[in-house]
């Protein structure tokens, strides 16, 4: 009897051991990690936007062909896209989501972004930023292994950034002006060392003044900018022209609808670099 007393103490004892090492190996937080979105379908380009500045009805914005060019975006919140109609529907150009954070990557992304190039239109990828989850460099690691290439074949948009209003939690992700400028820096630059192009930014003036103090030091990035009324309004900081506008948030097109400034011609050699 005393020897199956012992016998079950030690394994007792063995078994607490184990715990405590697992318990230090593989902290409890790991199992549910705080770097996965909650709702990474509902975070797609424009999302915040919309919730914290709202839209203008104003008049229905015309488009002019000799000038401008037709385009769309979309990520899982449209799930797979009647290609061949939004084509015919006019569309020349669309960014597509390809990942948020550091753990997301859009479950649609293959049909969206093989689909669009297959019946002629000019495709990229973008990245819904979460610069509280990692450094921008892992982030933008992780969107160029997930989608977020280029190639110079013409019919491939440069990498896009999407930094906007954080669905989490704090507007700003929790970092001063000076870390959101060093984060964007660090995650542009990244794109750059592995693509050859600085990444496109969308971003909102309100949100760019608010979390990186109107910083003027990334004009050389394209601009992407929401804007949902008859006209793109004041932009950024360091920006004299938008590359993109997103116009509205709905129309013949699905997802979000925007215009390349520059006709079609404009469009090919942007994404040829």
């Amino acid at each position: 009897m005393e020897s199956t007393a012992r016998t079950t103490l030690r394994a007792l004892l063995a078994t607490a051991a184990a715990s405590a090492l697992l318990a230090v190996v593989c902290p409890a937080s790991a199992t549910a990690s705080p770097l996965a979105p909650a709702h990474p379908e509902d975070d797609f380009a424009g999302a915040q936007i919309r919730k914290h500045e709202g839209t203008d009805p104003g008049r229905v914005v015309e488009l002019s062909v000799a000038e401008d060019t037709l385009g769309m975006d979309v990520s899982s919140h449209q799930g797979n896209v009647d290609w061949p109609k939004a084509s015919r529907d006019g569309a020349k150009f669309v960014y597509i989501k390809a990942t948020e954070g550091v753990t997301y990557t859009n479950p649609n992304f293959t049909q969206q972004y093989n689909g669009s190039y297959d019946v002629g239109m000019i495709r990229g990828a973008y990245h819904f930023a979460l610069p509280d989850v990692s450094d921008g460099r892992t982030q933008a690691n992780y969107f160029i292994d997930h989608g977020g290439g280029w190639s110079k074949d013409g019919r491939t948009l440069p990498p896009a950034l999407d930094l906007e209003y954080n669905p989490y939690g704090d507007t700003c992700y929790k970092k001063s002006p000076a870390d959101m400028v060093a984060w964007t820096r660090a995650f542009s630059d990244r794109v750059r060392e592995r693509t050859g192009r600085l990444p496109t930014i969308y971003t909102s003036t309100s949100w760019w003044s608010k979390c990186t103090g109107n910083n003027g030091g990334f004009g050389a990035n394209p601009l992407w900018i929401p804007r949902y009324g008859p006209e793109v309004g004041t932009l950024p900081n360091g920006w004299a022209r938008q590359t993109i506008w997103q116009f509205a948030d709905k129309g013949t097109l699905p997802g979000d609808q925007n215009r390349y400034a520059g006709n079609q011609d404009g469009l090919r050699s942007f994404a040829t670099g």
